[in-house]
């Protein structure tokens, strides 16, 4: 991670969500919406009411210039973000000086300041901005597709939960991951060729690199060309299709995955290390997951069973 520039002033804000349901003083549940294949919560900041969208490829909280464009000054920063607004060349950084996420506030926390104008536009949606990893790396995140909310829980620098008792539903299972700068990486296997994920909650669309070896690409099924609107609203053509026999360790694998084959290099560059996939929206459409970045550890509960 390379060093920020520091913010030349401090401003005071704070975030509130309110739809959120307190579970104990270190514990909320928010509900959240899928706008296509985007997680999005509803947030109130400096007198706005708008939409948040939950990325774990992204670095920072991130912040909407269409709707902030007078919350000066703005200090330009060196560095390249990642996640669903990589690649975008104009970002500036601002220093919240208090940042209260529902019941839990921070304090000094920096945002980058981008206009997200192309996102706001291609998904006919209010966006104040993103949440990424800056704010959820200080909590166990519990993203379930089954209940269509998100449960944040307060841990301590080691990972432990400040409050044990926060799971109605069991843990069954879980796999360890490597967190290089913000990025989780899973290793995996598909037709038993060794590959490397990143796991981005902000991703519409599973990615597999068109690099890898063919004999994992077998098990890539092609079914369409794809026009996809990249970060800056550059489109790029993709073959799309399903994809199969993604494992993850001895018990953790998934279905079909719908994927779209691609070139991953400038993604790799945005995330500083050498991807051969992202996991994103089909990922958490089959698992409900559960990420502890201080532990680097993912749990899974399964989805209730269904009876006729």
């Amino acid at each position: 991670m390379s060093a920020r520039n520091k913010p030349i002033n401090s401003i005071t804000n704070s975030i509130t969500f309110p739809k959120a349901e307190i579970v104990n003083s270190n514990t909320t549940r928010i509900p959240f919406k899928l706008i296509d294949h985007l997680i999005v919560v509803e947030a109130q900041l400096l007198d706005k009411k708008g939409n948040f969208i939950i990325d774990t490829g992204s670095e920072a909280l991130i912040l909407n210039k269409v709707h902030f464009p007078d919350a000066h000054p703005f200090q330009m920063k060196s560095e390249e973000t990642s996640g669903i607004v990589s690649e975008i060349e104009t970002i500036h950084e601002k220093r919240l000086k208090e940042f209260t996420l529902q019941n839990v506030k921070l304090y000094n926390t920096d945002a980058d300041v981008i206009d997200l104008s192309h996102i706001e536009n291609s998904k006919h949606m209010n966006l104040l901005g993103i949440i990424g990893y800056s704010i959820l790396k200080d909590y166990e995140v519990f993203i379930d597709f089954y209940l269509n909310q998100i449960t944040l829980t307060k841990v301590d620098q080691y990972g432990n939960k400040l409050n044990k008792k926060v799971y109605l539903e069991k843990i069954v299972d879980s796999i360890d991951f490597k967190l290089k700068n913000h990025t989780i990486i899973l290793y995996g296997t598909i037709n038993k060729q060794n590959l490397k994920f990143g796991l981005d909650s902000g991703a519409e669309f599973n990615q597999i690199n068109k690099s890898i070896n063919k004999k994992a690409l077998k098990y890539f099924v092609p079914k369409r060309r794809l026009l996809l609107s990249g970060a800056g609203n550059k489109k790029i053509e993709v073959l799309a299709g399903k994809l199969y026999s993604v494992k993850l360790s001895n018990s953790v694998y998934f279905g079909p995955m719908y994927t779209v084959l691609t070139n991953l290099s400038n993604m790799n560059e945005a995330f500083g290390t050498n991807l051969d996939g992202i996991l994103g929206f089909e990922f958490f459409k089959q698992k409900r997951t559960i990420i502890n970045y201080q532990k680097e550890k993912i749990y899974f509960i399964d989805y209730p069973k269904t009876t006729h």
